[in-house]
């Protein structure tokens, strides 16, 4: 839907005495509207009933501006829709509709004789959009017996997920909606009670209740559950899972199955018995978070330089795209600038945004194993001394070429040649720590020092998908981990902190070096430099990609939990033992994060204490500000950008913060910049 919903301007208050307002609705004049969806393309669905027990009066309506034009009629009582592709599904009374929502055919995708037993009342409707299973909930016969949630394939074939037997207590399940790709939340009308389903044994787990008539869930793309009451006309939210619900400020007649709208950033909730669609908006009482974009764009930093050595051209004649795969400073004083490029060359020049040419720091390109083919592997990780004035070391990890086993892993430290402070010592190279990894993908290679003079290393899950072998829960091998080790110690060829968390556990196989665990692929690390906070983006697999801020010890839920959801067929809810990302975002908005760093600089003022951010695949990028005093984020705002695939950051010796993303013409750096309607 091209065009965007008008927001509100009344912010949403927490603990009102009286309900606020309700604004005018998007559309009004409908008859008993039910259920809304949007599809990919941002168009909204809203099913009509029509008037209820009466056959062939039901229909499915399109909402253009403010009118609701029907894309197919004769329908029986339309409750439950979902939409996927070019495809709504509706849960039709006692059958399921397959309806092309470009050409209005309707096809009965489960008609009554495929359900096991003859359903009594259809009523909500979800779908993993992955597999193109649909969960339908019949609501029995209202008076709390005959209650169902439906399974239905791709092809039409149902099956019983739960019933009163397989969940005991289930009363008149109503709404729907997956939680992760593993777990189906069902809303009990009855019993007020929402209930989460693990898919894989039907073993049911009670979250939450007091929600007396529940109709409706919905999540928003950031992990908040929203719920509705069709009997009270209420809407709650629970921010977090685990989190009390708090009730949102408002007052329907009767608010049936709401949804988020195309800009996420509003709840549709249809009003049955007043025939109207209203748009409210998607926060939290008294927590809001501001998503407004900031006046800021992206220019291309160092427009001038040339890169020693590189061509855009192959020796092959291939394209020979440069990836810069970091930016990084001496912190000497000096105000050089690094950048490695992923194929292992370390370039050095002043940062001048004049600069016309770069230095050769270090060429590895002999060592370093990288092919386009297995782009998550090569040259990953550079990180200088905190008293490289003094020392000359830097470290790197790397893929290694040639190696015995081809996919391992090292960490090195270099020091800078005694004649030449922008050349390296090639001779020099200390392996420090090395490590296989059953898969190419999943590398991590962050190497970042902390405030307290320890090396961080940031290291994946060992790649493939689902995380096979349980490393990053498994203590006693390094992947799907972040490692910190003492680089000056007399130990050789590293120390281990004495303050590592787990130190102490030896005798039951940890490894020392690991601070914290439970994570999929780091891409990347990084620490406040005015605050000492380490910031850590991981990488999602199915659905979420997620922030979070490094605690000793951190167990970060890594492969039972995926952002704030449980994953797979091992998930689990929310557990002590594990540690909540602070931010996710669904893969309706991006499938890859890119980490930052926050911004500490002096160009940009309203960028300060904001940690930036972007995807690699949508190639979007917020500025993320954390209330570490109300521990929870306060805004995540974005920023004009040109969609690149964004490789990595980088900060300079004053904190200014560079974007980096592979390009054929070698003008692969940027840097943020005011926007010209703010000049």
């Amino acid at each position: 839907m091209k065009r965007v919903l008008p927001l509100l301007l009344a912010l949403v208050g927490a603990g009102s005495a009286h309900a606020d307002a309700l604004p005018k609705p998007l559309i009004d004049g409908l008859k008993n509207p039910e259920s809304v969806c949007v599809s990919s393309d941002g168009k909204i669905y809203v099913t009509l009933i029509g008037e209820f027990g009466k056959d062939g009066d039901g229909s499915v309506v399109r909402i253009d501006k403010d009118k609701a034009v029907t894309i197919a009629d004769g329908l029986n009582d339309p409750k439950g829709i979902v939409a996927s592709g070019d495809f709504l599904y509706v849960a039709d009374n006692n059958r399921v509709l397959r309806i092309d929502s470009k050409k209005g055919k309707v096809d009965q995708l489960a008609p009554t004789n495929a359900f096991p037993t003859d359903p009594l009342f259809l009523n909500d409707i979800a779908i993993d959009i992955e597999s193109g299973t649909l969960f339908v909930s019949d609501s029995g016969d209202l008076k709390g017996k005959g209650g169902v949630v439906y399974r239905i394939s791709p092809k039409g074939l149902v099956d019983v997920l739960v019933d009163a037997t397989l969940l005991p207590g289930l009363n008149t399940p109503n709404g729907l909606i997956l939680d992760g790709a593993s777990h189906l939340l069902v809303l009990d009308f009855g019993s007020g009670k929402l209930h989460r389903v693990k898919l894989a044994d039907r073993s049911s787990t009670v979250i939450a209740e007091g929600f007396d008539g529940g109709d409706g869930l919905a999540w928003d793309r950031f992990g908040r559950l929203f719920i509705s009451s069709w009997k009270l006309g209420k809407l709650w939210v629970i921010p977090r899972p685990g989190d009390k619900a708090i009730e949102l400020p408002y007052e329907f007649k009767s608010a049936a199955d709401l949804c988020l709208d195309p800009t996420d950033k509003m709840l549709l909730i249809p009003d049955m018995k007043a025939g109207t669609l209203t748009a409210l908006p998607a926060q939290v009482p008294g927590k809001n978070v501001d998503f407004s974009a900031l006046d800021l764009k992206t220019e291309v930093a160092f427009p001038s330089l040339k890169w020693t050595g590189w061509s855009g051209e192959a020796d092959d004649g291939k394209p020979n795209p440069l990836r810069p795969i970091l930016l990084t400073h001496a912190g000497d004083g000096s105000n050089r600038v690094f950048v490695p490029t992923q194929q292992g060359v370390i370039h050095v020049f002043d940062n001048d945004q004049k600069a016309t040419k770069t230095d050769i720091f270090l060429d590895l390109t002999k060592k370093v194993r990288y092919d386009d083919k297995t782009n998550e592997e090569g040259f990953l990780g550079l990180a200088f001394h905190p008293k490289y004035k003094q020392t000359g070391e830097f470290f790197v990890f790397y893929t290694l070429k040639n190696a015995k086993h081809p996919l391992t892993n090292v960490v090195c430290r270099y020091r800078v040649s005694k004649s030449d402070p922008n050349k390296a010592d090639p001779d020099s190279e200390e392996e420090l720590l090395r490590f296989e990894r059953p898969f190419w993908n999943h590398d991590g290679g962050t190497l970042a020092f902390g405030p307290d003079g320890f090396l961080y290393i940031a290291v994946g899950d060992g790649g493939a998908a689902n995380d096979p072998f349980g490393n990053a829960q498994n203590l006693s091998v390094l992947l799907g981990s972040i490692l910190r080790i003492d680089v000056d110690s007399k130990q050789k060829p590293y120390g281990i902190p004495k303050d590592n968390p787990f130190v102490a556990r030896r005798d039951g196989g940890a490894r020392p070096e690991i601070f914290a665990y439970g994570l999929r692929n780091v891409w990347r690390l990084s620490f406040d430099r005015k605050t000492g906070d380490g910031w850590i983006a991981d990488v999602g697999q199915n659905l979420y990609e997620e922030i979070n801020l490094l605690v000793p010890g951190g167990n970060y839920g890594w492969n039972r939990r995926e952002g704030l959801h449980p994953f797979g067929a091992r998930g689990a809810g929310p557990e002590k033992s594990f540690l909540e990302p602070i931010w996710q975002y669904h893969h309706d908005i991006g499938r890859s994060i890119t980490g930052g760093h926050v911004y500490r600089g002096k160009r940009l003022p309203s960028l300060e204490g904001n940690y930036v951010y972007a995807d690699y695949v949508s190639g979007r990028l917020w500025a993320l500000k954390y209330d570490s005093k109300e521990n929870r984020v306060v805004a995540n705002r974005s920023i004009q950008s040109e969609k690149l695939p964004i490789l990595s950051f980088g900060e300079d010796e004053q904190g200014e913060v560079y974007l980096l993303t592979y390009s054929p013409a070698g003008r692969g750096l940027y840097r943020f910049a005011e926007s010209a309607k703010k000049k």
